[in-house]
């Protein structure tokens, strides 16, 4: 039951599935805490202490006079290490320096392009980033920079990297223009498309895109992506290491590029998709720009998936410490007993969820997306019926179930159109400008034995 608890605890980090059409919830979820945790940076500015100090933090390279130094990339990999639950060993650092340096180089060219331009990005608006990642993963107010602290990981890094990440998706949506307004004719080409596509096979895929800049870092990159294949197969969230070393824009989304036909896509990675079974991570694969692994989540019909919708209403009560099963504490009983009288259907689980920490509306939810333990307590429940407590260790959950419908998940609306033709050209300008950056960049890559002189 504890195992099925902890489960129940996940709902809202399933919050918005069966919101919108499929590509745009993937979207809806880009802020997950898993996924900010990998793509924090870690930006600090060198200084030189001590000769001792210089030849541990060396400057690895400087980007227009911004520099980034060993302890950024060690830092780097010793977060991937934290949050793929791998040993931070001098091997795992080494493995990773080539491909974290690119990418931090590439922060930076990001944040310069973002002060150049005046993008303003407020205090508030990282503040009400911090504030949604807490909400969407139950998380009462500064529960992350409690986190963070645990982790080693100072609270401003993370502050810093929102502020870019605001900034950059700011700066590519001006620079698109009115390309990121698709008119009336645009969006209903695209649907009368989609419908043409129906009873052909759709993939439901994430993606991690590597780029090779230059010829001469082929042979690094082709290890590097060797490499990420090996850490995912061995269990490696796909989200997280597709936001910490993926450069494509769906990176923030943990790299999920929604259901997509054959034809939207590389020849070469439609024709691995079609021999994919769900579930699968691909080997690498080359394709123009560099190398995309990717990872098939589901595959159906076009025009066809149907799933049952719920809204539902939850309570969270914490427990003060980790539940001993054999030793309760008298809190801990009095909670689970609370727990037990809570009735009313949704009203009454809304009321006794208010003041929580945990939201007491999720979203709407999948059925079919839930894991199976808990499913199997879901799916009988008819609306206005109030769960019994289910307890896990840090406190007791209680659900209702509010309302049900079956919708057909495969078919687009408007809305869900226009967020796929943005999310294209966003992608595209993306791309562009931060090529341009990096053409216009004066970029210095240092040795070891350069810096020691």
């Amino acid at each position: 039951m504890a195992s099925v608890l902890a489960l129940g605890r996940r709902l809202c980090q399933r919050a918005s599935l069966g919101a919108e059409q499929t590509g745009h919830v993937m979207m809806m979820r880009l802020l997950s805490l898993l996924q900010t945790l990998s793509t924090i940076a870690v930006l600090l500015v060198a200084t030189v202490v001590s000769p001792a100090s210089a030849q541990t933090n060396r400057i690895l390279a400087v980007v227009n006079g911004d520099v980034v130094t060993q302890n950024d990339v060690t830092s780097r990999a010793r977060l991937f290490a934290l949050n793929a639950g791998a040993a931070a060993g001098p091997q795992l650092v080494e493995r990773l320096a080539a491909p974290i340096l690119r990418l931090l180089v590439d922060e930076r060219l990001r944040a310069q392009e973002v002060q150049r331009r005046r993008v303003s990005v407020t205090d508030a608006d990282v503040a009400e980033s911090i504030a949604d990642i807490e909400r969407r993963n139950s998380l009462p107010p500064g529960g992350l920079v409690r986190q963070l602290r645990a982790a080693g990981v100072e609270p401003r890094t993370l502050y810093e990297q929102i502020r870019v990440q605001i900034g950059w998706a700011r700066l590519v949506r001006a620079m698109g223009g009115s390309q990121t307004n698709p008119g009336e004719t645009e969006v209903a080409e695209f649907l009368a498309a989609r419908r043409a596509r129906a009873g052909q096979p759709e993939f439901l895929v994430s993606e991690i895109f590597v780029p090779i800049d230059d010829p001469d870092e082929e042979a690094a990159v082709t290890n590097f992506v060797a490499d990420v294949v090996s850490q995912l197969r061995g269990g490696v969230p796909f989200p997280i290491a597709a936001t910490q070393f993926s450069q494509s824009q769906t990176a923030l989304a943990g790299g999920d590029l929604g259901w997509i036909g054959a034809d939207e896509v590389d020849p070469d990675i439609a024709d691995v998709l079609g021999r994919m079974p769900p579930g699968a991570i691909a080997n690498p694969i080359r394709v123009p720009g560099g190398f995309q692994i990717v990872a098939l989540r589901q595959r159906r019909i076009a025009g066809v998936q149907n799933a049952t919708i719920l809204s539902i209403r939850q309570a969270f009560l914490p427990f003060v410490g980790t539940l001993d099963p054999q030793n309760p504490s008298q809190q801990q009983r009095d909670t689970v007993e609370r727990a037990s009288r809570i009735g009313g259907g949704c009203q009454g689980v809304e009321a006794a969820a208010r003041g929580g920490s945990r939201p007491a509306d999720p979203g709407p939810i999948t059925l079919e997306s839930l894991p199976p333990a808990l499913r199997a307590i879901v799916a009988p429940m008819q609306p206005g019926r109030v769960s019994q407590p289910l307890i896990a260790p840090d406190g007791v959950l209680v659900i209702a179930v509010c309302s049900r419908e079956t919708r057909n998940l495969a078919e687009l609306t408007p809305e869900v159109a226009r967020t796929m033709i943005v999310r294209e050209r966003l992608e595209n300008v993306s791309r562009q400008q931060l090529r341009e950056a990096r053409r216009r960049a004066q970029i210095e890559m240092r040795t070891a034995s350069a810096d020691r002189g």
